[in-house]
């Protein structure tokens, strides 16, 4: 894979973590907040591994950490993917 996708990344999440909280909201699912979709501390540490496995990336933990949503966290992979290319 060249490019991670908001669509992939929830499911890496799912597999990583579960399904997390459901939740009732207008917004999508990719500007929420990772804690308010019910993902925590160490469902982001095992998808930040899963990420750098799959993608052939080193991510920045502080940079991981800061991407508060999946939108960001997608960013930020194709960013760090685009600059190692």
């Amino acid at each position: 894979m060249d490019r991670l996708t908001t669509d992939r990344l929830m499911e890496i999440l799912r597999e990583c973590a579960g399904d997390g909280d459901a939740i009732e909201t207008d917004r999508s699912p990719e500007d929420i907040e990772f804690a308010s979709l019910g993902y925590d501390s160490l469902a982001m540490l095992e998808t930040l591994s899963r990420l750098e496995r799959e993608f052939g990336v080193a991510l920045d933990e502080q940079e991981f950490a800061a991407a508060g949503t999946p939108a960001e966290l997608t960013t930020l992979v194709n960013r760090v993917l685009a600059e190692a290319a």
